[in-house]
């Protein structure tokens, strides 16, 4: 345990590490890591939506699943499994997409916003841990999608094989697929650094099983600190980083890519804890997973992108506060997405309820 401890710790730290260096290499501020706007970015990339500022083939997601699949390989980890609710898991991949781009960020960039300084993300934190709750308390009662079962091997080589994909496209760059020209799509490191950085998180990401909902799950239901040391080395790595390069602004003024509607930033986070919970993993856990053989995982991370893709289509998206020569306007989620996000929260009630074992229930 100890060493698995100082895994986890160890983990935390390079993940800090590697989302300062891609932010410094040219990703948005408080943005070297963000599952759901990278992945929002691919959809976007990929002509899933027509929103022009947040459109690029993402390399670091690529990387996450690819590092991954590597570790879990050479670990004899690499286990091709399918057949826990499938179709339920694409349609909670959609509503924690989108919940998180309502915030605008998934747990790993709230935590990163944070030791930004950006105190806006309180309100996520906050939402997101009520969110964990939410599942917890059906975990206890009994709450389980049911087993995954053993299938073909190649099968659990579909989502790298995807990444693989798309990692060709970006280096190819055919007329059919989407650059931005501007806003934060158009921020990005180097692709082969920013492949570098996935890779190596996404290696110890699964040694370590680093998850941002696993390690508050964990505490609220066994007291059990392991995992969220992980999430407080991040945030901790990524403060003092930004404290030695300048970069910490603690306010509530306008921050990167980021908003002042707290209420609707507490309900999105909110679905967003909700949600990880009953997928048994927050977003990168379910890119790591898919990268072990999960074809749960790699159906959860697809519905994932298409629930960008909706979001931005639809109008759902939050939108960021600006500051322009001087006159502020206020970004915020629109109306659409806050009919998205009720309707996110009846629909995880409904799937919390519908599926729980009184025969699983948790001691």
């Amino acid at each position: 345990m100890g060493k698995s401890k100082y895994l986890v710790i160890g983990t935390g730290v390079v993940v800090g590490l590697a989302a300062l260096l891609l932010t410094a290499a040219g990703n948005p501020a408080n943005m070297g890591f963000c599952i759901a706007c990278f992945l929002r970015d691919i959809a976007g990339g990929l002509g899933l939506h027509s929103a022009e500022k947040v459109q690029y083939l993402r390399p670091e997601i690529v990387g996450l699943v690819l590092g991954a699949m590597i570790a879990a390989l050479a670990g004899r980890e690499f286990r091709a499994r399918a057949g826990s609710a499938p179709a339920t898991r694409f349609v909670l991949g959609m509503i924690v997409m989108v919940g998180a781009l309502a915030f605008l960020g998934c747990p790993l960039r709230m935590v990163i916003r944070l030791g930004g300084g950006d105190v806006t993300a309180v309100a996520g934190l906050l939402g997101f841990a009520a969110g964990i709750g939410a599942g917890v308390l059906f975990l206890k009662k009994g709450f389980s999608l049911g087993r995954a079962y053993k299938v073909k091997k190649a099968d659990g080589f579909v989502l790298p094989g995807f990444m693989v994909a798309v990692l060709a496209l970006l280096i190819a760059a055919p007329a059919f697929i989407h650059f931005s020209q501007s806003g934060p799509g158009a921020s990005h490191a180097f692709w082969l650094v920013s492949l570098a950085g996935g890779l190596i998180v996404g290696a110890l990401a699964q040694k370590s099983r680093l998850c941002m909902a696993g390690g508050l799950r964990d505490v609220f239901l066994f007291r059990d600190f392991h995992l969220v040391s992980g999430i407080i080395a991040i945030f901790v790595t990524v403060l003092i980083g930004n404290l030695i390069l300048g970069n910490f602004h603690a306010a509530l003024e306008v921050q990167p890519v980021a908003h002042h509607d707290y209420l609707w930033s507490f309900l999105g986070m909110g679905l967003v804890g909700w949600g990880s919970v009953l997928l048994g993993g927050c977003p990168l856990r379910q890119l790591i997973l898919a990268g072990e053989g999960s074809g749960d995982s790699a159906v959860t991370v697809l519905g994932m992108i298409v629930g960008a893709a909706i979001a931005h289509n639809f109008g759902m998206a939050g939108n960021a506060d600006a500051m322009t020569d001087g006159v502020f306007t206020a970004g915020g989620v629109a109306m659409p997405g806050r009919i998205g996000i009720c309707i996110g929260l009846v629909v995880l009630l409904v799937i919390s309820i519908a599926n729980l074992h009184k025969e699983e229930k948790v001691k």
